[in-house]
């Protein structure tokens, strides 16, 4: 009887599921202990002997988290919403009524134009394994978005933390077209349509690409160097600002600057305009940290502080200069502010963004009056003077305010001197590497297919001379 007890019990043991668990579901099999009843143990000793476990247990794959994959998201609609109808509508209102469709069209055709060829080649060429030349391009292994699917995932900043690799690409695709989409304010009221969005391919390709994978691309020069740009000083700002000064330079000046008045045609436009860019910097910057953490928080925080002090120290410093603030001043402000305050989003304390911001503020108001007169050039709508010079003062600044002991998040073996050396670096290599091609690119298409409209076509205006269309019918 004890025998068929025994036996019994021991059956049970191996049947009964209740006794079998799984230690991970990713990971590989472990050794089975089966508990029995002494007398079983005693019949049966080799059940009670553990199995020898594996040497090593298997690393789960790491997956994205909803919030993260949520956050960059949203993100990339904030900064959809910067392009059109943020920049679209800033610099409608600040050129002449008979161009302010012009603008609006320019704006929407190259965000177009940009989104298709950032999923042909120019994700992969930004981001890919260039072999070689990996110090300063890609490849074409994700060409046509190859390999992607929804189940590919991308590395952040955090070790193990991973977000879809589509929702990496739909960011950055807003990051590419934005930078080509600001070019256009050095251009307004003069370009040819046809001649701009071929512009925009060769300088996307030849440009912003390669200037994308040298800062942030992990075999890129700059990024190797230690180079600090969170959001994109050097690659969106300065890249974009140095263009739009060379395309003024070779366009020419509008017909009649310095002698006609050619104020702009609406300053709520510009306003509203603004605000869009403001709202949708959060995602630009705070998007930037490609998780919802406090990292992102400091980026949201450093938004909203950089551009407040930019404005209000582009307000006294024009008050004192004219005798008045103006909206135009306090507009052109806060994006003076973005701008300087993009680079180091996520790297200076709270104070430092005050402090960068006013600094910020000052300069651009220098750069879109006393650098621009001094100079003689007309770019139309001041993108280097903004978006050349804040992205200068930001990605300098962010040398000396990511340190600790001015409150910044600090780095690795961080020196300040070191640091700025660096950054000033990274600047010069992006001012020479855009302005060259920059300056080949619309001089190729000047002497081909032209570049600028005719004289008859400026008079009229560029909304019907180019589109046949009016923004204003009555």
């Amino acid at each position: 009887m004890k025998k068929l007890f025994a036996s019994l019990g021991l059956m049970f043991a191996l049947l009964s599921p209740g006794l079998v668990f799984a230690q991970d579901a990713a990971a590989p099999a472990e050794a089975v202990v089966v508990e029995t009843t002494e007398a079983v143990a005693a019949e049966v000793p080799a059940v009670a002997e553990p199995v020898e476990a594996p040497a090593a247990e298997e690393k789960a794959e790491p997956v994205p988290d909803k919030g993260d994959t949520a956050w960059m998201m949203v993100s990339t609609m904030l900064v959809i919403l910067m392009i059109v109808p943020g920049v679209a509508l800033f610099y409608g209102g600040l050129v002449r009524a008979k161009n302010m469709l012009s603008v609006l069209t320019q704006v929407m055709a190259i965000f177009g134009l940009i989104a298709i060829l950032w999923s042909v080649y120019g994700y992969s060429l930004a981001f890919g394994d260039g072999g070689g030349l990996n110090w300063m391009i890609g490849d074409l292994s994700k060409m046509f978005l190859a390999g992607i699917t929804g189940s590919s995932t991308a590395a952040t900043f955090s070790e193990g933390v991973v977000i879809p690799e589509l929702a990496f690409v739909a960011f950055q695709l807003t990051f590419a077209a934005i930078t080509v989409a600001l070019i256009i304010g050095g251009l307004a009221e003069r370009v040819k349509f046809s001649a701009l969005l071929v512009f925009a391919v060769l300088w996307f390709t030849f440009a912003y690409l390669p200037i994308a994978h040298m800062v942030w691309a992990s075999g890129g020069y700059l990024f190797a160097k230690g180079d600090l740009d969170f959001a994109g000083g050097t690659v969106v700002h300065i890249n974009s600002g140095v263009a739009a000064l060379m395309g003024a330079l070779v366009l020419g000046k509008r017909l009649g600057y310095g002698r006609d008045a050619m104020p702009p045609h609406s300053l709520p436009f510009t306003m509203i305009g603004a605000s869009l860019l403001w709202v949708g910097w959060f995602g630009f910057n705070a998007g930037s940290n490609l998780e919802a953490t406090g990292g992102a928080a400091l980026a949201f925080i450093n938004t909203i502080l950089a551009p407040a002090a930019a404005a209000l120290a582009w307000m006294f410093a024009e008050w004192m200069l004219r005798g008045k603030p103006s909206m135009l001043g306090l507009a052109s402000g806060i994006v003076a502010g973005l701008v300087v305050i993009t680079p180091a989003a996520g790297l200076v304390g709270p104070m430092g963004a005050i402090i960068l911001g006013a600094i910020g503020g000052v300069a651009c108001l220098w750069g879109v009056t006393g650098l621009k007169k001094a100079f003689g050039y007309d770019e139309s709508l001041d993108v280097f003077g903004i978006h050349g010079v804040g992205g200068i003062v930001g990605a300098i600044g962010t040398g000396i305010f990511v340190s600790p002991a001015l409150g910044g998040v600090g780095v690795a073996d961080y020196a300040m001197g070191s640091q700025v050396v660096t950054q000033a670096t990274g600047v010069i290599i992006t001012i020479v590497w855009s302005g060259v091609v920059s300056f080949v690119a619309f001089k190729l298409i000047d002497m081909t297919m032209g570049l600028r409209v005719s004289e008859e076509q400026e008079r009229e205006g560029l909304d019907t001379a180019s589109h046949g269309e009016r923004a204003y019918t009555a």
